[in-house]
């Protein structure tokens, strides 16, 4: 029996983390899970899956529900109460789903305690890669990724020596509006943004697959999660989203990992590995796909993409910087405050203000956090 804490089980990565427990119920316990203010379905959960732990944003919350969990289930609220979740429960694995730099205190006090991390935060690796991965090091801790590119690289490295690599690519679908020119993204909406063509996802993770910021986001993952430079981490539009990504090696061989969107697929892989189980999702079908296209990658209709690239490649607090823009910027999006260019607006005038530390502690890193977020709400 493997035990299992949710941190953001109400979140879409969340509750397909529960999805895949309830389907393999006789091997999976659920010991923790940590919601924000979503406490309809928390308690949802936490009848159904009857955790040791629970934790929800605010004092106010927790004293709401604290008479309607079931019986031998403790309330915890704020920082302390993710970070109980992630580290106080004897689980062995810690599914560190919340969204934003939020999750990582957390993974951090969840690595600390020794705990398998499946990491679907990718802001943990974006803000603090260098200390994470690190940590992890130190305790011996796996980080066995969540996020569909990369666990198909996961997937596609086992098994194989790491100095025949040539690189690695990540495929992107492009977003809601992968087939419009930037004359046509002046007058978007908010609604327009949220009609992902492939998969289901959150509102702040479509709006940054519409920007191209979320790949952005996962090539500074990848470069911490295998230890590879930036020169060799490539990003190719595939609209279908059946290659999930693939890597190549110096022998021009390439190993791609294919299969229908459905993000069950690699957080079971996370929950099950190095075994693959039955799977709740449909087989894939090439012959009903009929085809796969792919497109270059153009920086002049995505900057955003090369404002990763660039802040990746200067490391230090630059990639703090440009998350914390980004949090902000879709929030006022989200709002109806801002258009959707000045998303990308907002980030770059940012990162045009910022100064850079290399190799920041990581109170520096939480400090230029929060003096990123201060500006980005003023612009």
């Amino acid at each position: 029996m493997k035990k299992i804490s949710v941190l953001g089980s109400t979140g879409s990565i969340g509750t397909q983390t529960l999805d895949v427990a309830a389907k393999h119920s006789e091997h999976f316990q659920i010991e923790g899970l940590a919601a924000g203010g979503n406490i309809a379905l928390l308690l949802e959960q936490a009848r159904r899956f009857k955790p040791r732990k629970v934790s929800v944003a605010t004092r106010e919350l927790a004293e709401q529900i604290k008479a309607e969990v079931p019986a031998g289930t403790e309330v915890f609220y704020g920082d302390h109460g993710l970070i109980e979740i992630a580290a106080g429960t004897d689980a062995d694995i810690v599914v560190t789903a919340v969204m934003g730099s939020l999750g990582l205190p957390s993974t951090l006090a969840a690595i600390e305690a020794g705990k398998t991390i499946g990491l679907a935060n990718k802001e943990t690796l974006v803000t603090a890669g260098h200390i994470v991965t690190a940590r992890a090091r130190e305790k011996g801790v796996k980080l066995l990724p969540i996020d569909s590119e990369h666990s198909a690289i996961f997937q596609c490295l086992n098994g194989e020596n790491l100095k025949d690599l040539a690189s690695i690519t990540l495929t992107a679908s492009g977003g809601s509006f992968r087939d419009r020119t930037r004359d046509e993204l002046k007058h978007v909406t908010v609604e327009d943004a949220l009609k992902h063509p492939n998969w289901s996802m959150g509102a702040k993770i479509t709006i940054d697959s519409a920007t191209m910021v979320n790949k952005g986001l996962e090539v500074i993952e990848a470069h911490w999660l295998f230890g590879l430079p930036y020169e060799q981490i490539n990003v190719l539009l595939h609209p279908e989203s059946i290659i999930h990504s693939f890597v190549e090696f110096r022998d021009t061989s390439i190993i791609a990992q294919l299969g229908n969107p459905d993000m069950r697929v690699p957080i079971q892989y996370a929950l099950t590995y190095p075994e693959r189980w039955e799977s709740p999702s449909r087989p894939l079908s090439l012959a009903e796909v009929g085809k796969l296209q792919f497109r270059e990658m153009d920086f002049e209709r995505f900057p955003c993409l090369r404002l990763a690239y660039e802040c990746g490649k200067m490391g230090g607090t630059a990639t703090t910087a440009f998350n914390a823009a980004n949090e902000v910027a879709v929030a006022r999006f989200l709002r109806k405050e801002i258009s959707f260019l000045q998303i990308e607006d907002i980030i770059e005038r940012v990162l045009d203000r910022h100064h850079n530390i290399p190799e920041p502690e990581l109170a520096e890193i939480e400090a230029c956090d929060k003096r990123t977020r201060e500006a980005a709400a003023k612009l």
